[in-house]
């Protein structure tokens, strides 16, 4: 069971991306949902609470701050914890450009899940959506903005995005972080962002350091290594499984790269990680029962 507030929206007079649905859910403990499909895309932002997500053979632990992408015609499954129900808030939407909407987040087949700090304003937005339940001109417009500002706000989380000035070089970047967004796992180089953004591996270089202050391999590097992260955080893949994920064929040389800019291998980032999430959970329950004494 859940305690929801939800509006339901049709006949959109928008094309590119559109808003289907929205709300907010309060869930029980270990209520969940599938293993089903939906018709449309959905982003789901934890308020609070933690819960799991499973969609095909990867299963991610997520708490307050993170969300995960529901993709049209995928199988998937997610239940709440059974101590600490999370509370989330979703919006599902659709449309022509949809899956290039999600590229700007970062978001794809490989990628379902990510992360944001400003979890009171996506709550704000999804309140506002709310209160428009009419389906006059107006409304959609305003629905309209609300979306592109729910949209607006994801992208302050994804790394290096902002290219400041609108010239030639700065487009073929945004081409090549687009296509670097996207391909990361699939072993990707230099050679073929290049290739793919059209430019030389020379003019590719020197734009990429007028406009990010990094080389494409570093970018490329970092992203890799923020995923890994993000998968030794939440799944309970084996490195090798993670390192393959990221794009890495290699474990050692993944093991390397994660050390390199972690200072730490990943095994032992991993540890460190649990270690701290069950030190903070002991502390809220010492911090619960000196409360539960005040009484």
């Amino acid at each position: 069971m859940e305690d929801a507030y939800i509006l339901q929206l049709t006949n959109s007079k928008f094309q590119d991306l559109y808003l289907c649905f929205c709300g907010v859910s309060e869930c029980e403990p270990s209520h969940s949902f599938g293993p089903a499909i939906r018709p449309n895309y959905i982003l789901h932002y934890i308020l609070s609470g933690k819960g799991s997500y499973q969609v095909g053979d990867r299963k991610y632990m997520l708490q307050q701050g993170q969300g995960f992408l529901i993709e049209p015609e995928t199988l998937i499954f997610y239940q709440a914890d059974e101590k600490e129900p999370w509370t989330y808030l979703w919006v599902g939407f659709a449309g022509m450009q949809a899956e290039i909407f999600l590229e700007d987040l970062g978001l794809n087949a490989n990628q379902h899940i990510f992360q944001s700090k400003y979890g009171e304003e996506l709550r704000r937005i999804v309140s506002e959506m709310l209160k428009h339940h009419s389906g006059s001109q107006t409304n959609q417009y305003d629905l309209q903005s609300l979306l592109y500002q729910f949209f607006a706000v994801l992208t302050r989380e994804v790394p290096m995005s902002a290219v400041v000035e609108e010239t030639q070089g700065s487009i073929y970047v945004k081409k090549a972080v687009n296509f670097i967004r996207n391909n990361y796992s699939q072993g990707i180089g230099v050679t073929e962002i290049a290739k793919h953004t059209g430019v030389s591996r020379s003019y590719l270089y020197k734009v990429f350091q007028e406009n990010l202050k990094v080389s494409p391999k570093e970018f490329l590097t970092r992203l890799r290594i923020m995923r890994a992260r993000e998968l030794l955080e939440l799944t309970q893949l084996t490195i090798e499984c993670v390192a393959v994920s990221c794009g890495y064929q290699d474990v050692l040389v993944f093991s390397k790269a994660f050390k390199q800019f972690m200072g730490r291998s990943p095994s032992f980032y991993r540890k460190l990680y649990r270690r701290s999430q069950r030190d903070k959970l002991e502390q809220q329950h010492w911090e619960m029962m000196e409360l539960l004494e005040t009484f």
